[in-house]
């Protein structure tokens, strides 16, 4: 090993998913399928940029398709290595984990009492972004259009919710990520089915029931550097609908009338939440007049991969930039991309 690189900083990529957070215990497949499509494509532009030595957690179930040079793979099997030792021998990290149950910001608490710079929102951020019901009155607060939404903890408590709403509802885990435990409920008798999955996604916690909005779903990427933000791009979402909600992927960028208004909620939305870092992904839909918010992601989301590949820049090297306070000048995107879950990208 040459004296520079010994000198480069030793950066740790933890994807909860595909790193290890499973070891031991079934992975929820789209889980699975997108984290491991993400830490792959964030392993190799970090590796790109030359500036760290990169150390990624791996299960060997989901093994790096293709390991770039000078990459360490570090097998984490029932916690052995443990992510704290992992931590302690790094300089910095980039946590991507699933929002359900705090696992997110559990992880980035661990990173932060660790002394290990995170490149990404902070713990306390993340909490409050994850946090659907809180969400809703933060959007409110600052006239960010977002669907009217119920806290419920009990079937019955769903029922009456529904009922104040009207059909159809959306039935979601409190705090979850992706489409793990999301159901639509056109028929009440239904709701029993939604409150079971999204119980099965989420556990105990709370529940939310939200009044459904038809439109187009897409999703808005942007750079963050805790006080202002820019928009990177605005991406149709690909999502199977029946009782459930699937993520399939999307395209960017988006070619929709509403997607500058897109662009500025999602930016309306970033003000609402100070102190978000790096990535972050804001979820809407658009309907036949506006663009409504759905939530926030605090973190790296599937729709890095098309970004990546319609950028001809570093994106991820853009979103250490943001986390150090520095927002670029926006590069032009250079082609349309449809992208998929699994990873694959193809021209749209």
């Amino acid at each position: 090993m040459s004296g520079t690189h010994e000198r480069l900083r030793r950066l740790l990529v933890h994807e909860f998913a595909s790193g290890g957070g499973f070891a031991g215990r079934v992975v929820p497949a789209s889980l699975a399928r997108e984290g491991r499509a993400m830490r792959d494509a964030l392993v190799a532009d970090l590796a790109a940029l030359g500036c760290y030595r990169i150390v990624t957690s791996i299960d060997r179930r989901f093994p790096m398709r293709r390991v770039p040079v000078g990459v360490e793979v570090v097998t984490l099997r029932r916690g052995r290595p443990s992510l704290a030792a992992l931590l302690a021998a790094s300089d910095a990290t980039w946590i991507i984990a699933p929002e359900t149950a705090g696992c997110l910001e559990r992880l980035v608490a661990q990173a932060e009492a660790a002394g290990v710079e995170v490149f990404g929102p902070s713990a306390k951020a993340i909490h409050c972004a994850a946090d659907k019901l809180g969400l809703a009155r933060r959007l409110g607060k600052h006239g960010v259009p977002h669907p009217a939404t119920r806290r419920a903890q009990s079937l019955a408590e769903c029922q009456k919710a529904a009922r104040r709403l009207g059909l159809p509802v959306v039935v979601k885990p409190a705090r979850g990520a992706g489409s793990e435990g999301v159901s639509l409920v056109t028929d009440s008798r239904r709701l029993p089915q939604a409150v079971a999955a999204a119980r099965r996604a989420g556990g105990s916690g709370p529940l939310l029931v939200q009044r459904y909005l038809p439109g187009a779903p897409a999703s808005v990427s942007l750079l963050s550097t805790g006080r202002r933000a820019v928009v990177l791009s605005v991406n149709a979402q690909t999502l199977k609908r029946s009782s459930g909600f699937a993520y399939r992927g999307g395209t960017t960028p988006l070619t929709h009338p509403l997607a500058k208004q897109a662009a500025a909620m999602a930016l309306a939305t970033c003000r609402a939440l100070p102190d978000l870092k790096g990535y972050i992904g804001v979820d809407l839909v658009l309907t036949e007049t506006e663009a409504i918010v759905i939530e926030v992601n605090p973190r790296l989301t599937t729709a890095y991969l098309g970004v990546r590949a319609a950028f001809r820049v570093n994106v991820a090297g853009l979103a250490i930039a943001a986390c150090a306070g520095r927002l670029p000048l926006m590069p032009r995107i250079g082609r349309r991309v449809r992208f998929f879950a699994s990873g694959r990208i193809r021209a749209a």
